[in-house]
């Protein structure tokens, strides 16, 4: 399957709160409650669309993956930890659906997303993750984000991460 990431707009926000939904039962079956457990809401969608450009991948019209791209910095990155940048790109909320993980859609994912950063001129991806087995950190070291730190935030282990474009 090829994963082609197209910008969200509002007719979408349903269905992205139904996929976080479908990736939140997931994660708390796998790992049970804890603070990597958000709640989706079409107000927190609206918050993404508002601070960045949300992208959606759909497969045969369902929806199965989605990412933000913002040139705004999320409140528990410290940019002291990154390589200097005049032109970073945050990676946000990114989720797949559960019955698509572990098939390459993610890795696709942040291809596409590589390639859009390239086009905006931005010179780096930033990100962090839950520093647990919640957490997505393998995932972004394999697609090869580059680990610069590790701290806890508001009593939260977070992991940062970087890649140059």
């Amino acid at each position: 399957m090829k994963v082609k990431l197209q910008l969200a707009g509002a007719n979408d926000i349903v269905d992205l709160v139904a996929m976080r939904t479908r990736v939140n039962q997931d994660m708390e079956k796998k790992f049970g409650e804890g603070f990597w457990m958000g709640k989706p809401t079409e107000g927190g969608e609206r918050f993404l669309m508002r601070i960045g450009q949300v992208y959606i991948a759909r497969y045969r019209g369902r929806l199965i993956a989605t990412l933000t791209l913002s040139t705004r910095k999320p409140w528990s990155i410290d940019v002291t930890h990154f390589c200097p940048s005049a032109k970073p790109l945050y990676l946000r909320g990114m989720s797949v659906d559960p019955a698509l993980q572990r098939n390459g859609v993610g890795r696709q994912c942040i291809a596409e997303a590589q390639r859009i950063a390239a086009e905006m001129g931005r010179e780096v991806i930033r990100l962090d993750a839950f520093d647990c087995a919640a957490g997505a950190g393998e995932f972004y070291r394999k697609c090869g984000f580059a680990e610069v730190a590790r701290i806890v935030y508001k009593g939260v282990p977070h992991i940062d991460f970087e890649m140059v474009i």
